[in-house]
C-alpha cells in the first residue's frame, strides 16, 4: 500500500470518527449527505476516501434501495478502475441485489473499464 493511500485511509477513519473535513456530516442520520460527499470526493479522484465513505454510508442507515444502489455502483466503479475486477462484479451484483431495476446510464455502460463488466451482468441476468 503505498503512503498517500495510507494517508487517505487515515484521513477517512478520521473524519467518520467526526472530524470537519471535506464538509462530510458523519452519523446514522446523515447518510445520504454521505453518499453524496463520497461521490464528490470520487469525482474529485479521492477514491481511497471515497470508498471508506460509502461503505460507511451503506453500513449506517442509507434507506432507500436506489441510494443504496447508487453507493453500490460508485464502489464497483473504484474497484474497476484499481483494476479490482472481481469486487467490482460483486459491487454491482450487490447493487442488482438491493435495486433489481438497477442500470448505468449509457455513458456509463458504455465506459471502457466498467462497461465490459457491467454488461456482463446484466447478460448473465438475461440468459436466466
Amino acid at each position: 500500500m503505498s503512503i498517500r493511500v495510507l494517508l487517505s485511509v487515515i484521513a477517512a477513519l478520521l473524519l467518520l470518527n467526526g472530524c470537519a473535513t471535506h464538509g462530510i456530516s458523519v452519523g446514522c442520520d446523515h447518510a445520504e449527505q454521505d453518499l453524496e460527499q463520497a461521490v464528490k470526493i470520487y469525482e474529485d479522484g479521492d477514491y481511497a476516501i471515497a470508498i471508506v465513505i460509502l461503505h460507511h454510508a451503506l453500513q449506517n442507515g442509507l434507506r432507500s434501495k436506489r441510494d443504496q444502489a447508487r453507493a453500490y455502483k460508485y464502489i464497483a466503479f473504484i474497484h474497476c478502475v484499481s483494476n479490482r475486477e472481481k469486487q467490482c462484479r460483486e459491487a454491482f451484483k450487490k447493487a442488482f441485489e438491493v435495486d433489481p431495476g438497477f442500470t448505468l446510464q449509457p455513458a456509463e455502460s458504455g465506459h471502457p473499464v466498467w462497461g465490459p463488466v457491467f454488461r456482463g451482468i446484466v447478460g448473465s441476468k438475461a440468459a436466466k
